[in-house]
């Protein structure tokens, strides 16, 4: 791969995609609230709360696993995933929000009319209408989903096609993740990418060692380190027009 990285630093941010669960929205209470439903409903033991919110980013799988027991060759297990993803599908957003402040975030890129987008790995029949009911979809400039793709995170083919469909390139924009494979895949594309902390980080996994360039604690740092990253940008590009002018 081709060493972008002072492309990168010379560049100001354009747009801004986000992962979708564990980044923008906080998804993990109406999943607990679903799994507990079935694990009830098939006599299993609840599940502590904690322990599905570090398991959600994995995948409907993981957390068949988690609250069944099997695993994907196990008899019974395609059934109960089947199920976790159907109901599910008719408890999308009850409990679920952005988290705390994204709506300060997303309002000031309005704002500024800088566009922004979700690049995810949560089918579209669920990211779609989870958008819509937390009155997003209008606002969200692009929606890419596993379904309008061949390859997935951390594959940098999502977040090339949002690039597109945003018409900027990718050296401008910034990846937001609270993945390992979120970053991986704004790093194989080109991007800037900020790790979130405050999201659904696999237990044991180190954040510091994803590489992202910027990590934040809190929704609310997002914003200084958008205007930081830009205001650089405008003093090296006056640097370097001062340097241009007196050679």
């Amino acid at each position: 791969m081709m060493d972008n990285s002072a492309v990168i630093e010379n560049s100001t941010i354009k747009a801004v995609l986000f992962d979708l669960d564990g980044t923008l929205l906080d998804t993990a209470p109406d999943l607990a609230i679903v799994l507990n439903q079935m694990c009830e409903h098939h006599g299993r033991k609840k599940v502590d709360y904690q322990v599905i919110r570090s398991t959600v980013s994995q995948g409907a799988r993981a957390l068949v696993t988690l609250g069944f027991e099997l695993n994907e060759d196990d008899s019974g297990f395609e059934e109960l995933r089947q199920e976790l993803l159907e109901r599910y599908g008719q408890h999308l957003a009850v409990e679920t929000a952005p988290f705390p402040g994204i709506d300060n975030l997303l309002n000031w890129l309005d704002e500024q009319r800088l566009p922004w987008g979700v690049v995810t790995n949560k089918p579209r029949r669920y990211s779609e209408p989870l958008l819509e009911a937390l009155q997003l979809s209008e606002r969200c400039h692009t929606l890419v989903c596993p379904d309008d793709v061949t390859r997935t995170k951390p594959d940098p083919e999502p977040l090339h096609l949002a690039c597109q469909q945003l018409n900027v390139d990718t050296q401008s924009t910034i990846y937001l993740g609270d993945h390992r494979r979120d970053i991986e895949a704004g790093i194989n594309a080109g991007m800037q990418t900020l790790a979130v902390n405050y999201g659904y980080i696999v237990e044991g996994d180190r954040i510091c060692q994803w590489q992202a360039d910027f990590i934040v604690d809190h929704a609310d740092e997002i914003r200084p380190l958008l205007e930081m990253i830009n205001k650089r940008h405008d003093i090296l590009a006056k640097k370097q027009a001062k340097q241009t002018g007196n050679s």
